[in-house]
């Protein structure tokens, strides 16, 4: 399998889930949460479980209503979600610590 391309984008999905991270998550709530248009939302969500790191399922709704793909982090979802969301922040605050400094 390929090795997964780290992007800002990416990196925002797996914040959100961090945010609960137990809980199954609707694309819809992770794309108005993120910001994230629907094109590069799913597409993130899909490489995510072929690598694994999410599991996912359909919920059957009630009677009349279409079923809805529902998503949460695996246990190695969760170890790679904070090792990247970690990274990143301390990326940012180094970048906001030292690049951002004038003389």
């Amino acid at each position: 399998m390929k090795k997964m391309r780290r992007s800002p984008q990416t990196t925002c999905v797996l914040a959100e889930f961090l945010r609960d991270e137990k809980a199954w998550r609707y694309g819809y709530d992770i794309s108005r949460n993120t910001g994230l248009k629907s094109g590069t939302l799913y597409p993130i969500l899909m490489r995510l479980a072929e690598h694994r790191l999410l599991e996912t399922s359909w919920e059957t709704a009630e009677e009349g209503r279409p079923p809805r793909h529902i998503y949460k982090l695996t246990r190695d979802g969760l170890r790679y979600a904070r090792e990247q969301v970690g990274a990143t922040s301390a990326r940012v605050v180094g970048e906001l610590a030292f690049g951002g400094a004038r003389g």
